[in-house]
């Protein structure tokens, strides 16, 4: 059976997407040679002005692998196989505002599918417009920054949300 081509959502469908459902995301957990973990500084709502994982939605018609290898493309320039990947859980994200909004107004809610990658050799990183800035941290600098979302940190204290 052959897959439909992966789409984005149009913007003003996305609002009311964002406005009434929640959105099925991939979050990436990568780890250097020196088990670190590699870090965003967001650049736009709903995670603005935090370091985070990699992260992304899936798109309609998109297979879990193939967004996978888009998100990491896209956002870090790394090249990834999905059989590199560990499966490490789902979680739930709940932000009080959105791309669109930074009020209260339109809250967004993420099921996220994490998958941690292990690298031998530290890849070479592009970050996209979405990222000030790609770094490397310790988990336990991941822990002990503020400016790491609650919701990368609750990936090395172990929370998971029940599925």
């Amino acid at each position: 059976m052959k897959h439909p081509i992966p789409k984005r959502v149009p913007r003003t469908a996305f609002k009311s997407i964002i406005r009434w459902a929640p959105i099925v995301s991939i979050d990436l957990i990568f780890l250097n040679r020196a088990n670190e973990v590699l870090l965003g500084f967001r650049s736009n709502r709903p995670a603005r002005n935090t370091w985070f994982v990699p992260g992304g939605r899936i798109f309609k018609g998109e297979r879990i692998e193939g967004a996978m290898v888009r998100i990491a493309r896209n956002e870090t320039g790394i090249e990834i196989r999905p059989a590199q990947a560990d499966f490490v859980g789902v979680f739930e994200h709940f932000y009080t505002n959105s791309v669109f909004s930074a009020s209260r107004s339109l809250p967004t809610h993420y099921v996220v599918i994490a998958f941690k990658v292990r690298f031998k050799r530290d890849p070479k990183l592009h970050p996209d417009g979405q990222h000030r800035e790609l770094r490397w941290f310790s988990p336990g600098d991941v822990l002990r920054t503020r400016s790491v979302h609650k919701n990368t940190k609750a990936y090395f204290r172990g929370r998971r949300s029940k599925p």
